[in-house]
């Protein structure tokens, strides 16, 4: 009976992510990135993967301050959600598990599903879940039974609320599931409320916790719930100016005058540029510290709420909190990336560190565009004027790395220039040093790396004193750099020295801006070539298919070879390299003119022939055709071929 279900629903997920009506449901929606963008195959379930120890650490590091604020939030309602078999789960914003709290009699049944500390519920990794398509769409959602794209978790029910940081940014994921559930999707009803809820209360907490130190005036709709909940809560300093708006400031609020946009213009505001009353009214409300005077404060859009102040906790720090939505994006850093969600938060991490005094560490696949990043870092900041430098710290021999990062003082070594030269390191002070492939770094190496960053000074070989540099290091790898940290291959005092921030470039698969990217490197490339050739609709889809191992890279590499061999004004899939044709099979399927059978009859007939005499039944017909089932979809949606049920 399961396997009978499991046959039908992957059956579903192909023909649903190969029609044209999949936009308007967020669960067809992730079908169609699941199968077009990561390229991912339903009918090849994966077990649950579960990141090791030391990644783990990793995440839970980058929101170790939040980790405290969620955790007191899941077990109020645990206590709610336990008796009726539920567990908890809270996830960070690339879908890593970085607390659990469930029940252990069923300990070895969780893990193996998969809800359990460490695992990775990201969409580009386990498909539709309610996790890794809440991480998309950035709004609560049911993932119920065959809701799930992969086969093997259409047992599970899972109700996923997204976690905003104190400026916007999609901080993580309070996820509430079950191992087995009511086959109705309507009994999760009550489940992904109270996700939600939780999820706005540990919000608000982590925010009043953000903002200790600043002025916080809580709104609410009804003046005798303001002390309880505040469905608005604003941070602002002794002026009076807004310096944090939380999510349900961002949805309901906007300035007097200026516009609707109320995200990109509420902080930096003066208080009474928001409500009628002014900022007077405010300072009355926090005199008074209760609300019996039901002083109402009115919106531009002529919303009616009832305030109360609290005070700052601690002593107010001495510059206002940086709030991204303060200063623009940077141009180099904005033409990144499209509309892609992991890189606009990236962008949006990167904005908010450039000028920051510390180091970065940048990790990625090889090709994802780890120094173009770095650049990006560097043209946007306050360094710009200064020099970057890069070093691939696995290209250059290991016999030179010393003097080429150290530099030398004349006569140190045989075959060295006559006046010696400044290192790559001291040719970057005052601007940006990029050390790409860092996790290459020979040992020795390293330990003399570190005490640079640590005393801000380098002796170049041969020199008997020090010279100061200024420096600022961006630093990238492509590989786990915690693991070579336990094998004993990387100091893991450098590695803190290196990762004061630490940025995840997604792979080229996991991006949904690929038609950003594609038009943005031929239009480059075309520049370089001298063409302004076009891809065909059919040669853009190819592209959109592949899976895109060597990432950004690859990807211009074949645009490059596209727009040297093309014919004319545009590219057609002839023109793109062999390896993605034949990923595509359209070096057997479509390129060609429709195939002319022994007995007679063109593709089209051939595939209906098979198809009736299977009963319509996808699998058996592309077994015998000697196809895979993504392409009997496709030959049917081009044919024109419906199945009877559905004509």
């Amino acid at each position: 009976m399961l396997a009978q279900i499991q046959r039908d629903h992957i059956d579903h997920v192909l023909a649903v992510s190969h029609s044209d009506d999949a936009a308007t449901d967020p669960i067809h929606r992730s079908w169609v990135r699941c199968v077009h963008d990561y390229g991912l195959d339903p009918s090849r379930p994966t077990r649950a993967h579960i990141v090791e120890q030391a990644q783990l650490r990793e995440h839970k590091d980058q929101i170790e301050e939040f980790l405290g604020v969620a955790r007191t939030g899941m077990e109020q309602l645990y206590k709610r959600m336990a008796g009726i078999g539920y567990v908890l789960l809270l996830t960070d914003a690339h879908g890593i598990a970085v607390d659990f709290i469930g029940n252990d009699a069923w300990a070895s049944e969780l893990k193996q599903a998969g809800l359990y500390l460490g695992a990775d519920w990201s969409e580009e990794r386990a498909g539709t879940c309610a996790v890794g398509t809440c991480i998309v769409e950035q709004s609560p959602i049911t993932c119920h039974h065959t809701d799930h794209f992969d086969a093997s978790h259409i047992s599970l029910t899972c109700n996923s609320a997204p976690l905003f940081d104190p400026t916007g940014g999609l901080l993580g994921v309070l996820d509430v599931s079950a191992l087995i559930s009511p086959a109705s999707r309507d009994s999760q009803h009550l489940a992904l409320q109270l996700a939600t809820m939780y999820a706005q209360m540990v919000e608000d907490a982590n925010f009043l916790r953000y903002f200790r130190d600043r002025w916080v005036l809580r709104l609410n709709s009804a003046w005798t719930m303001v002390d309880v909940s505040g469905e608005i809560m604003l941070a602002f300093d002794a002026e009076g100016v807004i310096v944090g708006a939380n999510n349900g400031a961002r949805r309901n609020l906007r300035p007097l005058q200026g516009g609707t946009d109320a995200d990109a213009r509420l902080v930096g505001r003066p208080l009474g540029e928001v409500f009628r009353e002014g900022i007077d009214a405010i300072w009355r409300i926090a005199r008074a510290g209760f609300v019996a005077d039901r002083t109402a404060l009115s919106t531009a859009g002529g919303e009616v709420y009832y305030g109360a102040v609290l005070p700052p906790r601690v002593a107010p720090r001495t510059a206002v909190p940086h709030a991204p939505v303060e200063h623009p994006v940077p141009a180099a850093l904005k033409r990144l990336a499209g509309d892609d969600p992991q890189m606009q938060r990236l962008i949006g991490q990167a904005t908010r560190l450039v000028n920051r005094p510390v180091n970065i560490l940048i990790h990625g696949e090889t090709g994802t565009g780890k120094e173009v990043l770095a650049k990006a870092l560097h043209e946007s900041s306050s360094r710009a004027g200064a020099t970057f430098v890069a070093v691939n710290c696995a290209a250059i021999p290991e016999s030179l790395i010393e003097s080429e990062l150290f530099g030398y003082t004349p006569g140190s070594f045989t075959g060295g220039r006559s006046k010696g030269m400044r290192g790559l390191i001291q040719q970057s002070s005052g601007g940006t040093l990029f050390l790409d492939e860092i996790g290459d770094m020979p040992l020795q190496l390293q330990t003399r790396l570190l005490r640079v960053l640590a005393e801000r000074e380098v002796l170049p070989l041969g020199a008997d004193k020090p010279v100061p540099v200024d420096l600022r290091v961006v630093a990238a790898s492509h590989r786990d750099l915690r693991k070579l940290i336990a094998e004993g291959r990387f100091r893991e005092d450098l590695y803190y020295r290196l990762c004061g921030a630490i940025l995840y470039l997604p792979a080229l698969r996991q991006r949904r801006d690929r038609d950003y990217l594609i038009d943005q490197l031929l239009a480059v490339e075309g520049a370089e070539l001298g063409t302004n050739a076009a891809l065909t609709p059919s040669a853009r889809a190819v592209l959109h298919d592949y899976a895109w191992p060597g990432n950004v890279r690859q990807l211009r590499n074949v645009l490059r070879f596209a727009l040297a061999v093309c014919d004319g004004a545009s590219i057609t899939p002839d023109d793109l390299p062999a390896e993605l044709m034949a990923a595509a099979g359209l070096d057997a399927e479509e390129t060609p003119p429709a195939p002319v059978a022994a007995g007679g009859g063109s593709e089209a007939a051939q595939l209906e022939s098979a198809l009736r005499r299977h009963r319509w039944n996808v699998t058996a017909a592309a077994a015998e055709l000697g196809i895979c089932r993504a392409t009997v979809y496709r030959q049917m949606k081009r044919h024109g071929i419906v199945p009877p049920n559905q004509a």
